[in-house]
């Protein structure tokens, strides 16, 4: 992969998170930076595949991948988004911290930085999308997408069970401790890390390939590490009933829930 690829890609997520940051001013909605991240993804694939001189079967293999999961997680976030009908309470909270220097630091510190991550993250695509000669499709790309599509599983039955459970008004403000999240606090974002996981090993037979562990290795530290569980998780600080469950049920690996004695 040459560094105008890279280069490429980096002004069309330098425009596209531009975008979504104008309409987010619009509407007041910060939280619709989570609706781009995943849509992103696909104007990179689908950027990278149409420039390609050739297409082949790993790079439309990919950008199927991609395709499948960014619609998926964007139409669910935003319909969640409908739902609420207002900002998220994550993006809330820094509208009223950062005060008077909001606009600019959400344009930095919220569509800019998810950009750059997007980049990073989105490396294998690029990578196998632009990458011309490649070999046939072998058994690493067959476990990659086992990988895939064990995460894909994981993450879009996980949002289910967790839309089924806030769809009682009987569960409101308790914690959902049932079905996959009986075996891991965070079902979805391990999921999400583990399809991104799969589509590394899809990059591996590209020359330099091993180079794209850098992608999942970023989502997976975001999601357990930075803005995914220890941000969700300070929403459920001093809860009793979420402490408890936090005590038997690991964070982010999939694991049977510890005993606890009371």
């Amino acid at each position: 992969m040459s560094a105008a690829v890279i280069w490429e890609n980096a002004v069309l997520v330098l425009i596209y998170m531009t975008a979504w940051f104008a309409i987010s001013l619009i509407y007041k909605d910060n939280s619709l930076a989570d609706v781009a991240w995943g849509l992103g993804f696909l104007i990179i694939a689908v950027y990278t595949l149409l420039s390609a001189p050739h297409f082949h079967a790993r790079s439309l293999l990919t950008s199927i991948l991609i395709l499948f999961w960014a619609t998926r997680l964007s139409g669910y976030i935003w319909l969640r988004r409908k739902k609420r009908r207002g900002e998220d309470f994550r993006y809330a909270q820094w509208r009223r911290k950062w005060g008077r220097f909001f606009v600019l630091r959400t344009y930095f510190q919220v569509f800019l930085l998810q950009g750059m991550f997007m980049l990073i993250i989105a490396l294998p695509v690029m990578a196998i999308n632009s990458t011309g000669n490649q070999k046939a499709l072998g058994f690493i790309d067959i476990l990659g997408l086992a990988v895939w599509i064990a995460g894909f599983i994981f993450e879009t039955a996980a949002d289910r069970q967790m839309s089924r459970f806030k769809k009682d008004a009987a569960n409101r403000g308790r914690i959902l401790t049932e079905g996959l999240w009986k075996y891991s606090r965070h079902p979805n974002y391990f999921g999400e890390a583990l399809m991104w996981w799969g589509i590394m090993m899809l990059a591996l037979p590209v020359a330099n390939g091993w180079i794209m562990v850098i992608s999942p290795l970023l989502m997976t530290i975001l999601l357990r590490f930075v803005s995914g569980v220890p941000m969700l998780e300070k929403k459920y600080a001093g809860n009793p009933e979420f402490e408890a469950y936090a005590r038997r049920t690991n964070a982010f690996i999939p694991w049977p829930p510890r005993p606890v004695s009371d």
